[in-house]
């Protein structure tokens, strides 16, 4: 067992060889902010000590237990040098926004090691009741955070001061003394295929029905279809592929890369698809530009939704759903859950046959009630 020592001063423990080692920190590899750590040995711990002791001073280097860093300056320094080597640039922007006008302002000033898991639980209440930062985008949204949003800022932290706890900065991750609410899950809702024809037809009188046809014909999702682009189009072979999003970051319209590596991926279209996307006037490089040119803003095409469900005397939906009623009627004209899984782009078919359950269920009863009458069939009287 390594023998405690003061801090600065490494550890010594006896090996099963007999030998003595002793172990000390040597600063951080500059590319992965991770720590150096390295050893010396000796045949006796009087040798050892005296080793530790002179690389210590050559190094330069003091234990991590004597580098103080505040909340805020933590999180200012796993943002650098860990999660912008691992998570993707659309989050890190998530991220920095968490940081900056959540944590900063409330947890900021406080030392690391003095943070606790009642400071994160006071904190997480504020933003479930009255946590949404003001502006103009937020204007007319709830004051609270959701559900989701808040798990997702305790996910963040909670990466944060793991790695904090590697380091040895602190014993242990406050955030396991937390509780959050769960989250419920919202009710699916789909256009009605009963429906499809008048939506479509007021789609057209807006001038929207291409977009709206191409997304329920394909299940892309919302970043997806706006940062589709007639280079990612083979029309001769019926095959879209998917390469990138467009979404809204810090007030500006960009394109950003895809959610996971299984969001990239190639989609086949059938001939009528094949045909409205050919009757389509090619004004942009984006399949679905805006008026200025360049990507269409993702809150244009949900609003645009909500105006043509209401125009069609429809119950409103999220363009989310629209994806839904691609899937539950792939499912219902015979497309298994795995080939719908690749096209909608997720890892796996086990969440899309959790998903879809309902759909499944109902199809499983059919199919077993015509294999029955099938063999029913065949029973003599």
């Amino acid at each position: 067992m390594a023998k405690r020592r003061a801090n600065g001063e490494g550890s010594i423990r006896k090996r099963r060889d007999g030998r003595w080692e002793g172990c000390y920190t040597a600063g951080r590899d500059p590319v992965t902010g991770r720590t150096i750590y390295k050893n010396v040995l000796g045949k006796t711990q009087a040798e050892v000590k005296a080793k530790l002791k002179s690389a210590i001073e050559k190094s330069g280097v003091q234990s991590l237990r004597t580098e103080r860093y505040t909340v805020g300056q933590w999180l200012d320094a796993w943002m650098e040098n860990y999660a912008k080597l691992q998570v993707r640039p659309s989050s890190i922007k998530t991220y920095q926004g968490f940081i900056n006008n959540h944590f900063k302002p409330a947890l900021g000033d406080i030392p690391l090691e003095k943070l606790t898991a009642m400071d994160l639980q006071r904190l997480y209440k504020h933003l479930l009741e009255r946590g949404r930062v003001e502006c103009t985008e937020s204007r007319n949204k709830p004051k609270s955070l959701s559900i989701k949003t808040v798990r997702n800022i305790n996910q963040m932290i909670s990466s944060a001061l793991n790695c904090a706890v590697e380091q040895r900065l602190i014993p242990a991750n406050p955030t396991k003394g937390c509780i959050l609410p769960k989250l419920e899950r919202r009710e699916m809702k789909i256009l009605p295929p009963e429906s499809l024809g008048t939506f479509f037809e007021e789609a057209r009188r807006s001038g929207v029905f291409e977009l709206y046809y191409i997304d329920l014909a394909t299940g892309l999702r919302r970043g997806e279809l706006l940062g589709l682009k007639w280079s990612d189009i083979d029309l001769n072979k019926g095959i879209i592929h998917v390469r990138r999003q467009v979404l809204r970051q810090n007030g500006k319209v960009v394109e950003a890369p895809l959610k996971t590596k299984n969001s990239y991926r190639n989609i086949a279209i059938g001939a009528d698809t094949i045909e409205v996307l050919k009757g389509m006037k090619q004004k942009d490089e984006y399949v679905f530009p805006s008026p200025f040119g360049g990507p269409m803003s993702p809150d244009s095409v949900l609003h645009m939704l909500q105006r043509v469900l209401k125009r069609a005397g429809l119950e409103r939906i999220r363009f989310y759903d629209l994806r839904h009623t691609f899937s539950v009627l792939a499912l219902q004209n015979g497309v298994d859950v795995k080939t719908l899984s690749a096209m909608l782009g997720r890892y796996s078919a086990g969440f899309t046959l959790d998903t879809y359950a309902h759909v499944t269920t109902s199809m499983q009863k059919q199919a077993a009630n015509a294999v029955g009458n099938f063999l029913s069939g065949t029973l003599r009287p």
